[in-house]
C-alpha cells in the first residue's frame, strides 16, 4: 500500500492529466511510477551491459 500527501493544486493537476488519459487519479499515479520504474532498470541494464562488453 501506498499511501500520499499532496496539496490541492497538485491534485487538480493529476486529476487534469487522468482525465485526459480517461483514467482515475490512483492509477495514473500508480503508471506513471511504474513508467519511471521501468525507465530507470532499462537504463541500468544498458550501462551494465555496455560496461560488461566495454562499449564507450
Amino acid at each position: 500500500m501506498l499511501s500520499l500527501r499532496i496539496d490541492g493544486e497538485l491534485l487538480d493537476r493529476l486529476k487534469t492529466h487522468a482525465a485526459k488519459r480517461g483514467m482515475s487519479v490512483q492509477d495514473y499515479v500508480t503508471r506513471t511510477l511504474i513508467r519511471d520504474d521501468f525507465d530507470e532498470r532499462f537504463k541500468t541494464a544498458v550501462e551494465k551491459t555496455e560496461k560488461f562488453y566495454g562499449a564507450a
